[in-house]
C-alpha cells in the first residue's frame, strides 16, 4: 500500500495536480470514485505570502477529498519557505508538494516548475529549507528532465530523499516534450531502483492495464492519472477496481456520465457561484461527452451555455437522443 510519512492511502491510485482542473469540485468528485490520494492544482507561492484573493480560494479543501496533497510552486526559496508554512499551518492539506514539473514557459521563467530540473543542488537546497520548516510530510512532483540532453531524474530524485522528501511523482517526459510523445518509463525504473522513499508513476496512464503495466515494468509505489480522469472519474474507479480484482467494470451509461456532469457542476457552482462555474464546466463538460455517439452538436453548444439550466437542457437532450436511438434498435 502507498505510504508517504504517515499518511496512509487506501490504494496506490493518485489523482494528479492538473493546472486549471483540480479545485475541489473536480478532486471530490474523483476521490469518490476511489482514488487513494487527490492533489490540489498549484497554487504560487508568492500568491500565498500577499494573500491574493483567487490564491487564497484555491487553498480550500473540503474534508471528504482527504488524504490530499496540496501543491505550491515558486522559484525563491524565501516566498517558498513561507507559503510551505502558511499551508502547514492554516490548511487541512495532509502533504504539501512542491511543483518541479510544470513545463509551461511564464512559470519556468520565473525559476520555478522544471526549469529546477536542471539543478540537483537547487532542488536539494530548496526541499530541504522547505522541510526543515513545515510538520506536514513534503513530497515532489517532477519529471524526467529538461531535454534529452539533461535527464538528471536520478541525481533529482536523490536529492529530494537526502533533503527529507517523503516521496517524489515522476512524469516520464522531459520538459521540452510537454505533453507529447512517449512517456519514459524504463528511466522511471531506473530512479526507483535508485532511491528508498515511494517513487509515483506518471505519464501514459490511459487505461486500468496499463497502471498494472506502470506497476509491474517500473516498481512504482504508486500511479498517477491525470488526462484520462478529465471527464472520466471512472477511469479511477475502474483502475481501483482492476487491480484490486483483475476484473475490467464496464463503462458507464451516456446517462451515468452526464449525471456525474451535473453533479460536478452543482459542486463547481457552490464553489464559485453559477456564472464563473458554468463558464468554467464548458470544457469539462465538452470532456464528459468525449465518445458519447453523436455528441458533435452538443459539444459545439456546450460553449453557448450561459446558465445551469442551459447545461442540463442540453446533456439531457442528449442523453434522450441516444436512449431512443438504442431502443429503436432494440425494437428491429
Amino acid at each position: 500500500m502507498l505510504r508517504i510519512g504517515d499518511i496512509e492511502m487506501k490504494n496506490q491510485v493518485v489523482l494528479a495536480p492538473m493546472a486549471g482542473v483540480c479545485n475541489s469540485a473536480f478532486r471530490l468528485t474523483v476521490k469518490e470514485f476511489g482514488a487513494g490520494l487527490v492533489c490540489a492544482e498549484m497554487v504560487s507561492d508568492k500568491g500565498i505570502v500577499l494573500k491574493n484573493a483567487r490564491t487564497m480560494n484555491m487553498l480550500y479543501i473540503d474534508e471528504r477529498e482527504k488524504p490530499l496533497s496540496l501543491q505550491i510552486f515558486g522559484g525563491e526559496k524565501k516566498s517558498l519557505v513561507e507559503a510551505a508554512q502558511f499551508v502547514d499551518k492554516n490548511t487541512t492539506a495532509d502533504i504539501i508538494d512542491i511543483n518541479m514539473g510544470c513545463p509551461v514557459p511564464k512559470i519556468t521563467k520565473c525559476d520555478a516548475g522544471a526549469k529546477w530540473l536542471l539543478d540537483p543542488n537547487k532542488i536539494y537546497e530548496m526541499v530541504s529549507a522547505v522541510v526543515d520548516a513545515v510538520e506536514k510530510p513534503v513530497t515532489v512532483k517532477m519529471r524526467i528532465g529538461w531535454d534529452d540532453e539533461h535527464v538528471f531524474a536520478i541525481q533529482n530524485a536523490q536529492a529530494v530523499e537526502r533533503a527529507g522528501g517523503k516521496a517524489v511523482s515522476m512524469h516520464g517526459r522531459t520538459r521540452v516534450q510537454m505533453y507529447e510523445g512517449k512517456a519514459n518509463w524504463d528511466i522511471i525504473r531506473e530512479v526507483k531502483k535508485s532511491i528508498n522513499i515511494p517513487l509515483i508513476g506518471n505519464g501514459d496512464v490511459e487505461t486500468p492495464q496499463d497502471a498494472e503495466r506502470m506497476l509491474k515494468e517500473t516498481g512504482v509505489d504508486g500511479v498517477m492519472i491525470g488526462r484520462a480522469a478529465l471527464g472520466n472519474p471512472w477511469m479511477i474507479y475502474r483502475t481501483v477496481k482492476y487491480l484490486e480484482t483483475g476484473q475490467l467494470m464496464d463503462e458507464p451509461s451516456v446517462r451515468e456520465k452526464m449525471d456525474v456532469c451535473v453533479l460536478h457542476m452543482d459542486r463547481l457552482i457552490a464553489l464559485k457561484n453559477e456564472n464563473v462555474a458554468v463558464r468554467e464546466m464548458r470544457k469539462h463538460a465538452s470532456w464528459y461527452l468525449k465518445g458519447v455517439k453523436g455528441n458533435a452538436t452538443a459539444r459545439k453548444g456546450i460553449n453557448e451555455c450561459e446558465t445551469r439550466e442551459d447545461v442540463v437542457k442540453l446533456l439531457y437532450g442528449l442523453v434522450d437522443e441516444v436512449e431512443a436511438k438504442q431502443q429503436n434498435i432494440q425494437m428491429v
